[in-house]
């Protein structure tokens, strides 16, 4: 009976191990059919510092011509913009993912024609840009990195939105500064817009109504009408000096019922950051607030609001 016992339980061990070789065999084949991808190409800056935050530099092999963050994204090859890509590099470069915003139509086709995968993300709301993180970190195979980023981005959104909810609304008009011409054509930043959601969240308001493009064509005469509390210049061209942030609010200063002008309540913000609807979002959440609402800064605080002219 002893001899029969030790016999079974010998075949049983070796049954064990030869299942267990065999598991192993199927789970190093799975991992190299599914390969997390090792070289990539970002369409986007919002693409590019998404990648860098969820810790996957390293595979990022090519950007855009707009890609400017973090510093070690300037230091590689670029693949042209959404418009123009040069698909010459996409093949130089031998990527195994292009990782494209929903509307780069023209990237779109490229790749599908040179038969390159691609992973589509939307960054158009916040909602998206979110479910963007997860998806582009699941995609690498790193899904912890991607729930961490976005559970960290959330909870400190969710910290302004307790920290204001009994504030009163600031009415604000957000504009698009792309030109320094006191004549140009002036586009706010309407309510479609993951600006937009960032402004209700740091107490405005927006003055435009819903029924508004997400980025319109506004009159003089509008604004004057509207005539909003604060008036926001927001983009690369609101990166001023002090000359010219006076003379910008002396060109607003024609308009002297505007009530923004009456309380010297016009701002420039030229951060870097300001259109990029990426993980630096919190910075700019930070900027609106601080200048929709200084009065919840200590005055210490407000002096070192080095990305917001005042």
């Amino acid at each position: 009976m002893g001899t029969k016992f030790y016999i079974f339980k010998a075949t049983t061990r070796k049954l064990l191990a030869f299942h267990l070789i065999v598991l192993c065999l199927w789970l190093v084949i799975l991992q190299e059919v599914h390969a997390a991808p090792q070289r990539v190409i970002s369409t986007s800056p919002a693409i590019t510092e998404i990648l860098f935050a969820l810790g996957a530099g390293n595979r990022v092999i090519g950007v855009t011509d707009f890609c400017s963050y973090p510093k070690q994204a300037c230091r590689l090859p670029s693949i042209g913009g959404p418009l123009n890509p040069s698909t010459e590099t996409w093949i130089a470069l031998k990527p195994d993912l292009i990782i494209i915003q929903e509307d780069s139509k023209v990237i779109q086709k490229n790749a599908k024609i040179l038969g390159i995968p691609t992973l589509t993300v939307s960054v158009n709301n916040l909602k998206n840009i979110l479910t963007s993180i997860q998806t582009m970190a699941d995609a690498l195979q790193m899904p912890q990195a991607g729930h961490q980023l976005a559970v960290k981005i959330k909870s400190k959104i969710e910290g302004y939105r307790t920290h204001l909810k009994k504030i009163k609304p600031r009415q604000v008009l957000m504009l698009l500064s792309d030109t320094n011409d006191p004549s140009r054509d002036l586009y706010a930043v309407g309510r479609g817009t993951f600006l937009n959601e960032l402004l209700t969240i740091a107490g405005g308001n927006n003055v435009l109504p819903d029924t508004m493009a997400k980025y319109p064509k506004v009159s003089k005469e509008y604004i004057i009408a509207k005539s909003p509390e604060i008036i926001i210049e927001v983009g690369p061209k609101s990166n001023l000096s002090k000359e010219e942030t006076l003379a910008r609010k002396k060109t607003w200063g024609k308009f002297s019922t505007l009530r923004a002008v009456k309380n010297d309540r016009i701002y420039f913000i030229g951060a870097d950051y300001i259109l990029i609807p990426g993980p630096r979002l919190l910075n700019i959440l930070n900027d609106f607030t601080r200048t929709i609402h200084p009065e919840l800064f200590s005055d210490q605080s407000n002096k070192k609001q080095a990305r917001v002219s005042q």
